[in-house]
């Protein structure tokens, strides 16, 4: 084999090597996904990261009740809308918004707030959600599940003519009414 063959299959393996260290060291725990929702001329759109349950216990421990959750991990989860809505019915404007929760044994509150922000926490893992900025709070009632959620999943549901956005993980879902 000549002495420019080899280079190259040389150069071509630390070129796989380094794709493939990339991707493994990139991959992230809690990939980021996004839901859409689309009806005539009103757009919906989520950003969040999907954490697993991984044999963990969730509420109650690595969501701690009555604290102020980023619901989901990474970056703050983002909500948009296009148009004008009503939320349980509270009016919340047309924007986008990061999306918090307060997790409870028997209720969620799910808080809509104005304000962008860098990261779901703070170095000191402390929400950088700033209550100042919040639009909208409302209580929504916790439904058990007979079934585990692997994986925190947000959904759109309009399979009754009403809009819901669904949050379900472990064995807890809650559906925020959307009008």
């Amino acid at each position: 084999m000549n002495t420019f063959l080899k280079r190259v299959l040389i150069l071509l393996s630390i070129i796989a090597l380094g794709l493939f260290a990339y991707t493994f060291i990139t991959q992230r725990p809690s990939p980021k996904d996004s839901v859409k929702f689309e009806l005539n001329d009103l757009e919906l759109k989520v950003v969040y990261n999907r954490p697993s349950k991984r044999n963990r216990e969730i509420f109650g421990a690595l969501v701690p009740y009555n604290q102020v959750w980023r619901t989901g991990a990474n970056e703050a989860t983002t909500f948009e809308t296009n148009k004008n809505l009503e939320v349980a019915g509270i009016p919340l404007a047309t924007g986008k918004y990061t999306l918090w929760t307060v997790p409870k044994d028997s209720v969620w509150t799910v808080i809509f707030n104005s304000k962008q922000y860098p990261w779901g926490v703070t170095n000191e893992m402390k929400p950088y959600w700033d209550p100042n900025y919040d639009v909208l709070n409302v209580d929504i009632p916790v439904t058990k599940l007979d079934t585990t959620v692997e994986q925190f999943t947000i959904a759109f549901d309009n399979s009754t003519d009403n809009l819901f956005l669904t949050m379900a993980w472990d064995d807890v879902k809650i559906a925020v009414p959307l009008k």
